[in-house]
């Protein structure tokens, strides 16, 4: 348990280009660095020292088709759009607008991409500052949106000499309770702390947080990256529509799954689902029981297809609403058996 921490910015560090020796500027700019200290520093600069910048039209339509095309070369998949954002996972599997490209701070006919390696960009910064006898960890930060609340915050990209996590599974809390799920994402923290201190334009990329306890050289910021297994909202909207389809279209109409789900439920369960869907089952009744029953509007084969869409529609909506349904055929109709 740290006694508390202090963190400083460092001011005067200047413009950063291709091929310039940040470990170099950064001590030039703060002589007073010590053994221990934990330098954030923003991913922008160590892209521009790594030369990870892109050439683009200064304004105007061409502008915007390039920054599409550069777009598209950093995205993995497309989480999600709305109006004009683009949140995709980019090919280090970060979740960020627009893959982390930025025009901030920049001149007008460039613009900056996420260091290719952020990890290994944070251990080859360390290994200049212990190149010339300073022993400090490096986590290189950037901006992020969170997906439940508004304002952003810094969040670490890659760490070098510093735990990613402080895992608390298995410790004893004040009540006696032991931990099971606690695992914190202290570079994160140390990198919105560090913000505060940085500010968005101040011309301030570095800061160093004092004082905080390190405990091992770390595995970088990749762990804090869930796999596909656990992480429960890695579909993005069209994804995820996409599968909603893809399962619907698949519901089989007369062999169910082999699930108990309980008592059926009351006709108002039914009912909640035909008014999710907005009235577009036209012919059908309600029976006490919880069945639906639905009718064709003739026998024709037109309205006899139409029948076997509206029960296949209905079905999908029974699921999503966690029920299911059997579907017995006769001469008039189709009848929905609905299980809870």
């Amino acid at each position: 348990m740290s006694d508390g921490l202090e963190i400083r910015p460092v001011r005067g560090i200047g413009d950063v280009t291709a091929g310039d020796d940040l470990a170099e500027m950064i001590m030039k700019a703060a002589p007073w660095l010590t053994d221990g200290d934990v330098l954030v520093v923003t991913s922008k600069i160590v892209s521009k020292a790594e030369g990870r910048l892109v050439e683009v039209p200064a304004d105007g339509e061409a502008r915007e088709a390039q920054r599409q095309r550069v777009l598209a070369g950093e995205t993995a998949r497309v989480v999600a759009r709305r109006g004009p954002t683009t949140i995709v996972q980019t090919h280090h599997g970060f979740v960020m607008a627009a893959a982390g490209i930025d025009a901030s701070n920049v001149d007008k006919t460039h613009l900056v991409l996420l260091p290719a390696d952020p990890d290994g960009s944070a251990r080859a910064l360390r290994d200049e500052f212990l190149r010339r006898g300073l022993d400090v960890a490096v986590i290189i930060s950037d901006t992020m949106g969170r997906a439940w609340r508004n304002g952003l915050t810094d969040v670490a990209l890659g760490a070098a000499g510093i735990e990613a996590l402080r895992d608390h599974r298995g410790e004893i809390d004040p009540y006696g309770n032991e931990l099971s799920l606690t695992q914190m994402a202290v570079v994160d923290e140390l990198s919105a702390a560090a913000e505060l201190v940085k500010g968005k334009r101040d011309q301030v990329p570095v800061a160093v947080v004092r004082g905080y306890p390190r405990t091992g050289p770390g595995e970088g910021a990749r762990v804090l990256i869930r796999d596909a297994e656990s992480d429960m909202f890695s579909l993005g909207t069209a994804e995820a529509r996409a599968l909603g389809l893809r399962d619907a279209a698949a519901l089989p109409l007369n062999q169910p799954p082999r699930v108990d789900f309980g008592p059926a439920p009351h006709p108002n369960s039914t009912r909640k689902v035909l008014e999710a869907l907005g009235g577009t089952v036209p012919r059908h009744t309600l029976l006490a029981d919880g069945r639906l029953r639905l009718h064709p509007a003739s026998d024709s084969p037109a309205d006899l297809i139409r029948l076997g869409a509206d029960a296949q529609r209905v079905l999908a909506a029974l699921t999503a609403e966690g029920m299911t349904g059997t579907a017995e055929v006769d001469d008039e109709g189709v009848t929905l058996r609905i299980e809870a």
